[in-house]
């Protein structure tokens, strides 16, 4: 089975470098100075679950030299999404499944739109990962999981073919019931340890410990539990206290993808996470008092991140 990654970061890298590691046929869609690194050096993966160093590695920063591939593991920021759509056009072929690993509930739908319902599954993944340095990539909590399945959930051969060479390159993969509440539980647990994180500065073991920052993690989740539900996806009911006890087992020091942006001052994921709550909390008529506060916090800086991007 032959996989381009299209987008080659923290998230896209670790798990394209798995399965080229595993002798898996990977491309690597990258640019700028990772994409220099891995062409000169390689790409080293630093994982409590076992280093790796892929030393002969194909990365390009134009899809077209690629061709069409069977899968497309699509793991760029949010906000890049429409751009790779239209550069991933050439690797998308009548039997191309195209797999997305972003945060957000929206991925799988933009993709559909663009490239073909019948070519898009729905996904997510668990890791908490960052580029160290050019063309090394540093997992530092949460077992590596891909999450995924067909649109409408239903089994089908080519979910099982991805899950099969995941797994042999050593990926834990959950085929889930209900993706859109496999979604939305994710939406769930990055929205509000990100947003709450991001408002206060601090570290995952500061925001979980203290009474006052646990409280408003709580109420987020609760809040984004109510908009799930509003938009006909039912979460379980014991799911804010599964997310409190899996942030619980997390590593103190670890920041969010959304707080090391901001806390950089770089674009960040705001609108595709907080902002997505808000929005689609107000179509449905839900309340969202926490996550409106978290919003507005943020979103100066995120308006001035992005006029300079």
């Amino acid at each position: 089975m032959q996989f381009a990654i299209m987008g080659s970061g923290a998230v896209g890298g670790y798990f394209g470098g798995r399965l080229a590691a595993a002798g898996a046929d990977v491309t690597f869609i990258a640019r700028g100075p990772h994409l220099d690194a891995m062409r000169a050096h390689g790409l080293q993966l630093e994982s409590p679950d076992g280093d790796a160093l892929i030393h002969s590695v194909t990365a390009t920063d134009d899809p077209v030299g690629v061709g069409v591939v069977d899968t497309v593991l699509v793991a760029v920021k949010t906000w890049q999404l429409s751009e790779a759509i239209e550069q991933m056009r050439p690797l998308v072929g009548e039997s191309t499944a195209v797999l997305p690993l972003l945060n957000g509930v929206e991925a799988s739908d933009q993709l559909a739109e663009s490239l073909g319902k019948g070519r898009v599954l729905n996904g997510l993944c668990r890791v908490i990962s960052h580029i160290r340095e050019p063309g090394v990539i540093t997992h530092v909590g949460a077992v590596p999981t891909i999450v995924f399945g067909e649109r409408d959930s239903r089994p089908s051969s080519r979910v099982h073919a991805i899950a099969e060479s995941l797994r042999g390159a050593g990926i834990v993969v959950d085929l889930p019931d209900d993706v859109d509440a496999a979604v939305w539980t994710k939406l769930l647990f990055v929205v509000s340890l990100g947003g709450i994180g991001a408002v206060t500065r601090a570290p995952m073991g500061v925001v979980r410990s203290m009474p006052e920052t646990r409280n408003l993690l709580e109420k987020s989740m609760q809040e984004i539990r109510g908009v799930a539900a509003g938009r006909g996806v039912n979460l379980p009911a014991d799911i804010v206290t599964t997310a409190l006890s899996f942030i619980g087992g997390l590593p103190p020091e670890g920041l969010t993808s959304l707080q090391r942006d901001i806390a950089d001052g770089r674009r960040s994921e705001l609108e595709a996470l907080t902002g997505v709550v808000v929005r689609l909390g107000r179509e449905a008529g839900v309340e969202t008092p926490i996550n409106d506060f978290v919003y507005g916090s943020l979103l100066p800086q995120e308006r001035e991140a992005q006029a300079k991007d």
